[in-house]
């Protein structure tokens, strides 16, 4: 048998602590490994796979536009690109699309054009103001955005230009804001910070922030869009509108593409100011088209707000009867599970030898993020096992 293991480990860079499964099938909410072995996945690619492995409409759309026309560059006009951006602006408060192919692209083209606007009306303001526990992607300008020290510090010196500040603090915001800053840019829910929700007017409050002094809103809905909070776009859900959003992860429902939405007086990207060799491909364009084409028609966010609020309900009924669960967190399918020692891996890897895949985000912390077909049985399923390891762990300590 081929030690795919051993070969990762000699030739790949090691950049990620891969758990001991090599998985090669999927079908739906449900993956096979190596050997055989069934998983229900309830980590979903990191929120990636919206329709879950493998869906018809997924694999229809591939196969369909592959036989078509796979790449060109964006010299050309092509027709998914096209139709997709039309989808995008017609279900959303945007007027214009830019196509990346990652969540970290995107962001870093919404610093750009947050920059651009800034040197055009804000009198040369260029500094954007985010959040400490925040993610926001792998690029040194990225680095810099995202707030955590522990992602920052092999990489000093950081590009300037971002303030770091606490989240779901309007006093922290507006003590930072100068006649520097061009823009906020903020996760409505911090995912791999540990699905962190604020107040409910935290973000609203932010957006009067930002409508007072003349700077922009930046809402980076990589995670939290396409359905997965149980509203299409999370903005929707808080009640606010973002002069600029950045979405990537479930857009494709696994095939890599992100994009910036923004509305027109903010879009002031000309030929030139940005562009990208891959974003916006026939094939990955294609592919989301189907994906958002299938959340919209089958009311995706509808179904979202009843499975996750039945998630929440039966890990909320684990938490009371297992004491050393402190806190059950969540909106729609995007759930964390907090312990009150540092026991998360050690459950993630009980899991794993149960047949579930869950996601260790913080060392007490699990998180959630299965596809959004997920079913009430399917979770029901996944309980039983996270119980049993959860006891499974306790009862070692």
């Amino acid at each position: 048998m081929v030690q795919w293991q051993e070969l990762e480990q000699k030739y790949l860079m090691q950049t990620v602590n891969r758990l001991p499964v090599t998985l090669v099938k999927g079908d739906g909410i449900r993956v096979w490994d190596y050997d055989g072995k069934e998983y229900l996945d309830f980590v979903g690619g990191w929120a990636v796979n919206t329709l879950g492995h493998c869906h018809p409409v997924v694999v229809q759309a591939i196969t369909k536009q592959a036989g078509m026309l796979i790449q060109t560059s964006n010299q050309f006009y092509t027709i998914p690109q096209v139709c997709l951006a039309e989808l995008l602006v017609k279900n959303s408060c945007f007027n214009r699309v830019f196509f990346s192919n990652s969540g970290t692209e995107a962001n870093e083209g919404a610093v750009k054009l947050a920059r651009k606007y800034g040197k055009a009306h804000l009198n040369n303001a260029h500094e954007v103001i985010t959040m400490f526990n925040s993610f926001h992607g792998r690029t040194l300008a990225m680095v810099a955005a995202t707030g955590q020290e522990k992602y920052q510090h092999p990489y000093i010196p950081l590009p300037d230009g971002f303030a770091n500040v606490e989240y779901d603090n309007v006093a922290a915001l507006k003590e930072a804001t100068t006649s520097q800053t061009c823009a906020v840019m903020l996760e409505t829910v911090q995912g791999e910070g540990g699905v962190i929700i604020p107040n409910k007017s935290y973000i609203k409050e932010v957006r009067h922030w930002c409508d007072q002094k003349g700077i922009l809103l930046i809402l980076d809905e990589i995670q939290t869009g396409i359905a997965r909070v149980g509203t299409l776009f999370s903005y929707q859900r808080c009640g606010v509108e973002p002069d600029i959003m950045t979405l990537a992860k479930g857009l494709g429902g696994g095939i890599p593409i992100g994009a910036i939405l923004a509305k027109e007086k903010v879009a002031v990207f000309g030929p030139g100011d940005h562009g990208t060799t891959f974003g916006g491909n026939p094939l990955a364009c294609a592919t989301s088209l189907a994906v958002m084409k299938y959340v919209i028609e089958e009311a995706l966010p509808d179904r979202v707000q009843e499975v996750g609020t039945h998630f929440l309900g039966r890990l909320e009924g684990l938490r009371v009867k297992l004491k050393c669960i402190t806190e059950v967190r969540g909106q729609g399918l995007l759930i964390a599970l907090q312990f009150n020692e540092d026991i998360a891996n050690k459950v993630m890897l009980s899991c794993l030898e149960k047949g579930l895949l869950i996601n260790c985000v913080k060392p007490n912390v699990l998180r959630f993020m299965p596809p959004l077909t997920v079913t009430r049985d399917e979770i029901d399923q996944a309980i039983v096992i996270l119980g049993e390891a959860i006891t499974a762990v306790t009862e070692d300590s």
